[in-house]
């Protein structure tokens, strides 16, 4: 079971953190124990003072596939949940500033909690779909898939040209602004 992670999918979010628009998904992995289910507490890592929340849609795979096409790219998930990538801000400027990788700030254990997941076939438009973060009653964060540079079957045919993708793998597609 692997956990791909797409950066970069909403523009509001690479101008509230200066970025620049990629021509191609951006895309790093998270290691399995990355992943938080069933409510299970998160602890606030200590090696972190700027810990960002980031929620996501997180598509379920259900199926084998290598180089889907996009074409037939949606019958490779089967339902979708929320995701919190969360990231260690202050370790991933450091990072970004030498030019190194930085897994340490995004894959670390505990950095990806998910929700249970809605099987698509539930879900009238999987293009229209409205999602948002609160923290402590104020909303933080307010998305939907409508405003992904890369939809959902770009996403899946993209990844599967670099990764198989196996049943139970997950796909953390992107976040919209207001992370903090």
């Amino acid at each position: 079971m692997k956990i791909i992670c797409i950066g970069r999918n909403y523009s509001e979010h690479i101008k509230e953190l200066a970025n620049e628009k990629p021509e191609e998904p951006v895309v790093f992995l998270k290691p399995e124990t990355a992943l938080v289910t069933d409510n299970q507490f998160v602890k606030y890592p200590d090696f972190t003072s700027d810990l960002h929340h980031e929620i996501e849609l997180v598509l379920r795979i259900s199926k084998q596939g290598k180089n889907v096409g996009l074409a037939n790219a949606d019958e490779y998930y089967d339902a979708i949940g929320l995701g919190v990538d969360f990231t260690a801000r202050d370790l991933q400027a450091k990072q970004k500033a030498k030019g190194l990788p930085w897994e340490i700030a995004k894959s670390f254990d505990q950095s990806a909690p998910v929700s249970a997941f809605i099987p698509k076939t539930e879900l009238p438009d999987l293009t229209g779909i409205s999602f948002r973060l609160s923290l402590n009653g104020s909303e933080r964060q307010n998305g939907n898939s409508s405003d992904m540079m890369f939809p959902f079957d770009e996403i899946i045919s993209w990844c599967s040209r670099f990764f198989t993708l196996q049943p139970g793998d997950l796909i953390f597609t992107g976040t919209p602004s207001g992370v903090g």
